[in-house]
């Protein structure tokens, strides 16, 4: 069983970055996909962005534009990288990994003047 552990989370003003990380505790070459997903008070855990072992990245169509994921397999790790943060973007993130699917414990990020 692998552990996700996610970083960076935050308060940050409309408009600003922030940078989500997920560090696994083994070799994420294994899996072949990873993402970002998030869940809002009172709503459901919705995906942020998705990437593949080959490469190819999917992204939520409310984050195009905006949001950035990548992995860095010699890291072991996943990040998101958000701009342009919008209020509606305050959630709790969570770090995804499979097969089989495995879950980080989530980070608050909230986007607030």
């Amino acid at each position: 069983q692998v552990q996700l552990v996610e970083s960076g989370g935050g308060l940050v003003q409309p408009g600003g970055s922030l940078r989500l990380s997920c560090a696994a505790s083994g070799s994420i070459f294994r899996f072949n996909s990873m993402g970002w997903y998030r869940q809002a008070p009172g709503k459901e855990r919705e995906l942020v962005a998705h990437i593949t072992s080959g490469g190819p990245t999917t992204y939520a169509d409310s984050v195009k534009g905006r949001f950035t994921i990548s992995r860095d397999s010699a890291k072991n790790t996943v990040y998101l990288q958000m701009n342009s943060l919008k209020p509606e973007d305050t959630a709790v993130y969570y770090c995804m990994a499979a097969p089989p699917v495995n879950w980080g414990k989530g980070i608050l990020v909230t986007v607030s003047s």
